[in-house]
């Protein structure tokens, strides 16, 4: 059901995720080509924040804030799966891999290494702070608009 609160969520996310992606861009090689990185992470912290967050809204101040850390979380894990597993079937259509299992083990190596990438401080700091201003704008919203 569509309210406030998830309409909320979803839009603190969104932009969560979009500066988060323009802060990695350049801690990566410079020969990365980006494409749509930053807005596809967007659309992916607009569906996080409406399923995710926007449901859960309504418990408090506390559950606010690990509300909102809890989206910025499975905002970074469902980006990293989706990252590797594009990054997988690039190398896959290149015949990489000598068999299904190879190409799922290298998913799993992917997401490590961008996740050692995303190891910046400035980057752990912009999730943990913007997730929890979304948990508290989603709570807001909730209360207010019900």
């Amino acid at each position: 059901m569509p309210d406030a609160a998830r309409l909320i969520a979803a839009i603190c996310i969104g932009a969560v995720a979009y500066v988060v992606s323009l802060q990695i861009k350049p801690l990566m090689p410079e020969s990365t080509d980006f494409g749509a990185f930053a807005y596809m992470n967007a659309i992916l912290g607009i569906a996080c924040g409406w399923t995710v967050m926007g449901k859960r809204a309504g418990r408090g101040i506390a559950a606010a804030i690990n509300n909102g850390l809890g989206g910025a979380l499975v905002l970074v894990i469902w980006g990293l799966f989706l990252h590797s597993c594009y990054q997988m079937f690039d190398r896959a259509m290149s015949n990489w891999y000598n068999g299904f299992f190879d190409a799922m083990a290298a998913i799993f190596q992917f997401m490590a290494e961008y996740a050692l990438v995303m190891l910046d401080p400035l980057v752990i700091f912009s999730l943990a702070a913007g997730g929890v201003l979304a948990g508290l704008a989603t709570e807001y919203a909730w209360r207010t608009w019900r």
